[in-house]
C-alpha cells in the first residue's frame, strides 16, 4: 500500500520503442466522448495516445460502472486483447479530444518480431498494470474511503489538473473511480473543504493542501 500516487504514470513504453511500434502510422484526431472500443468487443488493435485523456472503465451486467484507470500521453490502450486475441476487458472512452495512433494485431506481432525489445517491454507494461490492479483491489478491500479518495486525488493532480490546479471531475465520476457511493464522496469532500484541504466548484475541485492528502493516503489500515 506504499505505492506513490503517480506510480501508474510509469506504465509506458520508452520513447524509442513507442516510436518503433507506431512508426509510419497515421495520426487520428477524435472528439471527446468517442469510444475507442467497448467491453467485450473483438480486439483487433492496440492504440497509442499522442495527446488527450482516455478513461478505461468496466461495466457490470446491470450497468454499474467502475473507472479502472485514466490514460494520458504515450500510454498504450488495448494491448491485452491485441496480444491474446480475446475480447476487450473494458471500455475505452475519450474524456477530451485526443490524438491517437494504432496498429492492427498482425502489425503488432510483425513489429515485435522486427524489434525484439518490444516483446520484453510489452511484458513489462502488462506486469506493471497487473501490479496496479492488485494494489487497487487491496486498497478497496483494506482502506477506508478517506484514504482511497486522498490517493486518487493525488493521482488525478498529476494526470489531469489544469495549469491553475483544477481537476475537471464530478463527484459522481469520483465515485465511479473508487467504486463508492456519491454520498460518501460528497461527505468526505465537504469535510475536506471545510478544513481547507480542497476547493470545490461545479464539475471540479482543486487540492489546496497536498500534505494532508499525502498523510491520509499513507495512513495505516483501519
Amino acid at each position: 500500500m506504499d505505492r506513490s500516487a503517480g506510480e501508474q504514470q510509469q506504465v509506458r513504453l520508452e520513447e524509442k520503442l513507442f516510436a518503433a511500434l507506431f512508426d509510419g502510422c497515421p495520426q487520428e484526431r477524435v472528439n471527446a466522448g468517442h469510444h475507442l472500443f467497448m467491453q467485450d468487443d473483438e480486439a483487433d488493435r492496440v492504440y497509442g495516445v499522442i495527446d488527450g485523456t482516455i478513461e478505461i472503465a468496466i461495466y457490470s451486467e446491470g450497468g454499474r460502472k467502475l473507472v479502472a484507470n485514466i490514460e494520458t500521453e504515450k500510454s498504450l490502450i488495448g494491448e491485452i486483447g491485441a496480444l491474446d486475441g480475446g475480447l476487450r476487458t473494458a471500455t475505452a472512452t475519450c474524456l477530451t479530444e485526443a490524438t491517437l495512433v494504432s496498429v492492427s494485431r498482425r502489425q503488432l506481432f510483425d513489429r515485435i518480431e522486427a524489434h525484439p525489445r518490444l516483446a520484453s517491454a510489452m511484458i513489462g507494461v502488462l506486469c506493471a498494470r497487473l501490479r496496479w490492479v492488485s494494489a487497487e483491489l487491496g486498497d478497496q478491500a483494506l482502506l477506508k474511503i478517506e484514504a482511497r479518495l486522498a490517493k486518487r486525488l493525488l493521482l488525478l493532480c498529476e494526470l489531469i489538473q489544469d495549469e491553475t490546479g483544477w481537476i475537471g471531475i464530478s463527484q459522481s465520476e469520483l465515485a465511479e473511480f473508487l467504486g463508492a457511493t456519491r454520498e460518501s464522496i460528497n461527505k468526505t469532500l465537504t469535510d475536506w473543504r471545510r478544513l481547507g484541504v480542497i476547493e470545490i466548484r461545479r464539475g471540479g475541485l482543486k487540492v489546496v493542501n497536498h500534505a494532508v492528502l499525502e498523510k491520509l493516503g499513507s495512513a495505516p489500515d483501519g
